[in-house]
């Protein structure tokens, strides 16, 4: 499978205490690649690395390699606006920005450069249709987002995300505050996006990553243990920390 990201000898430290250790790995392009593992493995961190928002913080050191393509996005002097436009980010919880519905979607797209009044209507539209939104919000565009659901505003915390044209999504945990409808509506949208995305998914449900997964990262004490197609790991793990956390076994 062609790689999207090629991780190289990745290592992080925050305040000396060694959180991701040694990771070595190939995500697969257009493919749905879920990491798991206990709470405090290094999933999230992970994620934020691949964007880059560590470097929000002053106190991480990280050392080794990420390509995107052919570019080490550690080691560029690239804009780091430019970089994280690569990759939407969808958190735990959604964060839709104090303005209206029209607007949240529009943020991104005049991120993307595009400020004509008609275009931006016409995408709009065509983001909001992406996430299976558009027929819930088209008669109410301009009121404020915050009167949205948390599944809808999810759904359209993924639209802002996907109109500022990213290769890559990257998700937190992205159903975790979602009912089991809302869930599945974001699952089959997933689902649908890998055709033109490459999308990272941190979940803490095992039952998701069997249904979702393409392909699977096990991490434990901020170590890739396994890593290789779901299937085969869900099925016949090779690995005995990754039997036993399949199993249900914490340690």
């Amino acid at each position: 499978m062609k790689p999207a990201i090629r991780i190289r000898n990745l290592n992080l430290h925050i305040h000396k205490h060694h959180i991701l250790k040694n990771i070595n790995v190939d995500i697969p392009a257009n493919k749905l690649t879920v990491i798991i593992g206990p709470s405090g493995c290094g999933k999230t961190t992970l994620l934020k690395t691949l964007n880059r928002l560590t470097d929000l913080s002053s106190d991480i050191d990280i050392s080794g390699q990420i390509f995107i393509g052919e570019e080490d996005i550690l080691h560029t002097s690239r804009d780091i606006t430019e970089i994280r436009k690569q990759m939407g980010l969808l958190a735990q919880r959604p964060f839709p920005l104090p303005m209206s519905i029209f607007n949240n979607v529009a943020f991104g797209l005049k991120i993307g450069g595009r400020k004509n009044k008609n275009i931006l209507a016409k995408r709009v539209e065509y983001y909001l249709r992406e996430v299976n939104l558009w027929e819930e919000v088209k008669d109410r565009l301009h009121q404020p987002a915050s009167r949205l659901s948390i599944g809808q505003q999810q759904r359209l915390c993924l639209a802002r995300g996907l109109a500022v044209d990213p290769k890559i999504i990257l998700a937190d945990e992205p159903t975790s505050a979602l009912d089991p409808i809302s869930t599945q509506a974001i699952e089959q949208k997933f689902a649908e996006l890998k055709k033109n995305y490459t999308i990272v998914m941190v979940t803490h449900i095992l039952r998701q990553a069997r249904q979702i997964a393409d392909y699977l990262i096990f991490m434990h004490m901020g170590e890739i243990i396994e890593h290789g197609p779901a299937q085969e790991i869900l099925n016949n793990p090779k690995e005995e920390k990754t039997k036993m956390y399949l199993q249900g076994v914490f340690y």
